[in-house]
């Protein structure tokens, strides 16, 4: 009789002790293990004492690091891998450790403990505690993180968009502000209308300073459903918004943004955008859990899915353009 291999559970317990991971890259972020490595304090009696942390502490973290490909260790001694090197030491320009603070909030955290309620209801109650309730405070936060993430998007979008004279850029929930304002750096002539919360405003008016632009940088407080866009605009910047919601109210949303475009304008959407199976690629299948735990209806919706809202709208011809990132550029035009 054939004996069957019994598989192996380390999926299982992998999955079981995610939760690990994620709080020892937050803990060698907060030490700034990865810039120390890179500044040669390499061994845990120099990262030690660079930290002021105890030896047997950074000994365990960095071993920790090492197991899942972030650290590489030699004897005593410990290195950068690649992707550390690039995107976890303050020493890149592609550093990506701020976006820690906002996508490891508690209040983002919290809500995968409420998982099995969410799968039974297929969202969270709207009228609850979500990610989109008015004002949330953690929209702020995210401002303040998650502009290193977006830069290539913010190319990407200017690359499609910023062309030449006078150009009036709506921003909607423009967050960080990354994007409208990387079109007013490209474009000298653009006008830049950001709409958002005022706490989250302040944010981007900071970053709009930091960029020079600020003369041409104006602001549209309050509710995107509710506040009245400035109109005439050629270009519409929908980044990383429509998948709060369900397709109704993103199809009845961009019918507000249609109206705010002058003849001929052009909307960009930014989106998690999965393959038709819904399970790849990797990252924006799985962007669909955090919609169901932190939204009434939000999804990350297929090309055709977004197609059908857009055209919806009144939108026409769209089209799909890739990025570095998980992310997809949409354009479309009135």
């Amino acid at each position: 009789m054939a004996t069957v291999a019994m598989p192996s559970a380390e999926i299982v317990f992998d999955t079981l002790f995610a939760y690990q991971r994620s709080a020892a890259l937050k803990s060698a972020l907060d030490l700034d293990i990865f810039s120390l490595i890179d500044g040669s304090a390499t061994s845990p009696q120099a990262l030690a004492t660079r930290c002021t942390a105890s030896e047997r502490g950074i000994r365990i973290l960095c071993d920790y690091l090492t197991t899942i490909g972030l650290l590489a260790k030699s004897d005593s001694t410990y290195r950068l891998t690649p992707e550390s090197a690039a995107f976890l030491s303050k020493h890149s320009p592609a550093y990506l450790g701020t976006t820690a603070r906002f996508l490891l909030l508690p209040e983002l955290k919290q809500n995968m403990d409420g998982l099995t309620d969410a799968v039974r209801l297929g969202g969270v109650a709207p009228s609850g505690e979500n990610t989109v309730s008015d004002e949330n405070p953690i929209w702020v936060e995210f401002a303040r993180s998650m502009g290193p993430m977006m830069v290539p998007a913010a190319h990407g979008i200017a690359d499609l968009l910023a062309e030449t004279g006078p150009l009036k850029v709506l921003d909607i929930a423009a967050g960080h502000g990354l994007f409208g304002i990387t079109i007013a750096q490209r474009n000298p002539q653009a006008e830049i209308f950001a709409v958002d919360w005022p706490s989250v405003l302040a944010v981007a008016t900071e970053h709009a300073r930091g960029a020079q632009v600020q003369d041409r940088y104006r602001l549209v407080p309050g509710d995107a459903f509710k506040v009245e866009f400035h109109g005439g605009c050629e270009v519409a910047l929908v980044t990383n918004f429509l998948h709060h919601f369900d397709p109704p109210t993103c199809t009845s949303f961009l019918k507000k943004v249609y109206a705010a475009l002058k003849p001929g304008g052009r909307v960009a959407v930014l989106e998690f955008v999965p393959n038709p199976d819904r399970v790849s690629p990797p990252i924006p299948a799985r962007f669909s859990l955090s919609m169901l735990t932190g939204t009434a209806g939000g999804d990350a919706y297929t090309f055709e899915e977004l197609r059908q809202q857009l055209e919806g709208a009144g939108f026409r011809n769209l089209s799909a353009h890739g990025l570095p990132t998980p992310q997809t550029i949409l354009l479309a035009q009135k």
